[in-house]
């Protein structure tokens, strides 16, 4: 008994240094950590309650009988994060490569469907190799049963995932279908088939990091959310996202404490050009709306023509969407149309109010827009926006045409309370294209072809080129100006916190997907 007792004391020694495999060195820790030390930065300290930690795998082929290693390549668990619940897995590479088997796999859906019966958020730590080949289908069958449960934790929990090392095959579909995802810049990769295969298949070479990095990732294809330099900094980024949120879909993020002032920012006044050809950084306009420091940017690299994040509004957590007109004139487009659409459906699910910040003239015309289903892509940002039924305010800053003043949280299709600056323009389209198209005749028959264009166009700009036609009919509740908005957004976000919609009674929609 006693030497049973022993061997069991030994065996957790063995499992919480990584499975008896290696220890990273101190002077590369800040490089990559343990999966134990990752749990030690992201837990507040001491609170961390391990789940499973004496699981073997049950594998007997190519003698892994004689390989058994307690926790099986994952620690899983629960503890407090800034005093708030939550559940986390964290997969140690240095255990067969952080290879997932059938109860490497049990392990994770335990914890998963702990979550969702508590009600808290699911933070993934993942760094493994794939699919534990030794055991075939097993292993298969454990992915997806884990995909079953990100499906239906969707839009009740919560789900964060972090890339610390290899994630490839099978093993990025969990990551995929979770809310945010964030990567260790230069340590981690996502590929659902390495550069190897890609060189088989399409004689194309490309590293691992070109493939499927960090960087790839956060710029081009837009897996990634939000990048981290190491190891620490992504624990840091996690905390951080988690103070912006709820636990589920049930609760609403605390709100911190916050002492009302005047709130009148005067600085807004100054931040759109007079000059409507000018650009301006959005970003800007979000800082002086905003408690001080509190914006926190997701997607910051990917479709830059539209910001999305998280900020506070006198303590209260919003999300904000934003036309960027330092990038492509803030033009809506296939990237940034997906971006602000996931976003949206993300704030919907957890009860997080959304703030529109409005300054675009249009879609991004083109073959390359066309032939990727801009059409389709568009409708998804439409649909979510109008499915939404958390508290929805616009601010439009300057302009706001087309079909995509209706798709940015217009009134027409459900915004609760919607302000323009004096400096605002609603109309179909710009004043110069607008007045070449009705008054084709009168210019090319004029002496002065030029000259009669300009004058149309000033003739034109001086009936749409502002707010007040729009407010007229009601699809604007008030002008204000840009010093004030703050102090509106607060006392509109204030009237709404108890809103209830009850949708139709349906199934789920058809988003265009």
């Amino acid at each position: 008994m006693k030497d049973r007792q022993k061997d069991l004391l030994n065996r957790q020694a063995e499992a919480k240094l990584g499975g008896g495999q290696h220890r990273i060195d101190k002077q590369h820790q800040k490089k990559k950590l343990t999966a134990r030390e990752r749990i030690e930065y992201l837990m507040d300290e001491g609170s961390f309650e391990e789940v499973g930690e004496l699981v073997t795998h049950r594998s007997t082929d190519f003698g892994m009988d004689k390989q058994l290693i307690y926790g099986d390549g994952v620690v899983t668990g629960y503890g407090t994060i800034n005093g708030r619940l939550v559940y986390v897995f964290a997969q140690d590479f240095t255990v067969f490569g952080g290879a997932l088997s059938e109860t490497h796999a049990e392990k994770i859906c335990k914890i998963m469907d702990l979550a969702v019966k508590v009600g808290a958020p699911l933070i993934g730590l993942n760094d493994s190799g794939g699919a534990r080949i030794q055991e075939g289908v097993r292993s298969l069958g454990g992915y997806a049963d884990i995909f079953y449960r990100n499906v239906w934790s969707s839009g009740v929990i919560p789900q964060i995932s972090a890339i610390m090392g290899p994630c490839a095959g099978g093993a990025v579909y969990s990551p995929a279908m979770t809310d945010f995802t964030i990567m260790v810049e230069k340590t981690s990769y996502m590929f659902v088939t390495g550069p190897n295969v890609v060189k088989t298949v399409t004689n194309e070479t490309v590293s691992s990091e070109d493939l499927g990095g960090a960087l790839t990732h956060s710029t081009k294809s837009g897996v990634t959310h939000i990048t981290a330099s190491n190891d620490v900094t992504c624990m840091m980024e996690i905390k951080k996202l988690l103070s912006y949120i709820p636990q589920n879909n049930k609760e609403v993020t605390p709100k911190l404490p916050y002492t009302l002032e005047d709130e009148i920012r005067v600085e807004l006044e100054k931040i759109v050009p007079a000059d409507t050809h000018k650009p301006y950084d959005m970003k800007k306009v979000i800082s002086g709306i905003c408690d001080a420091d509190s914006f926190y940017e997701i997607h910051k690299d990917y479709a830059e023509n539209i910001i999305v994040g998280f900020a506070r509004l006198a303590g209260r957590s919003v999300g904000i969407i934003g036309n960027q007109p330092m990038v492509l004139a803030g033009v809506l487009d296939v990237d940034s149309s997906k971006k602000a659409a996931r976003f949206t459906r993300f704030c919907d699910s957890f009860n997080i109010p959304l703030l529109v910040l409005v300054d675009v003239p249009g879609f991004l015309p083109g073959t390359d827009q066309e032939w990727n289903g801009i059409i389709v892509n568009g409708a998804k940002l439409l649909y979510a926006l109008s499915e939404a039924t958390v508290p929805r305010v616009t601010v439009i800053t300057r302009k706001a045409y087309g079909g995509a003043y209706d798709v940015m949280n217009s009134k027409h299709i459900g915004a609760d309370m919607n302000f323009a600056w004096p400096t605002a323009e609603i109309a179909v389209m710009g004043a110069k294209g607008a007045s070449e198209i009705i008054f084709k005749k009168e210019i090319s028959e004029a002496e002065d072809p030029e000259a009669k264009w300009k004058e149309k166009e000033a003739e034109y700009a001086d009936k749409f080129a502002h707010p007040f036609r729009a407010a007229r009919r009601g699809f604007v509740d008030e002008v204000i100006l840009p010093k004030n908005t703050r102090r509106k957004l607060i006392k509109a976000f204030a009237m709404l916190e108890n809103k209830q919609v009850e949708g139709p009674n349906r199934k789920h929609g058809n988003i265009p997907l």
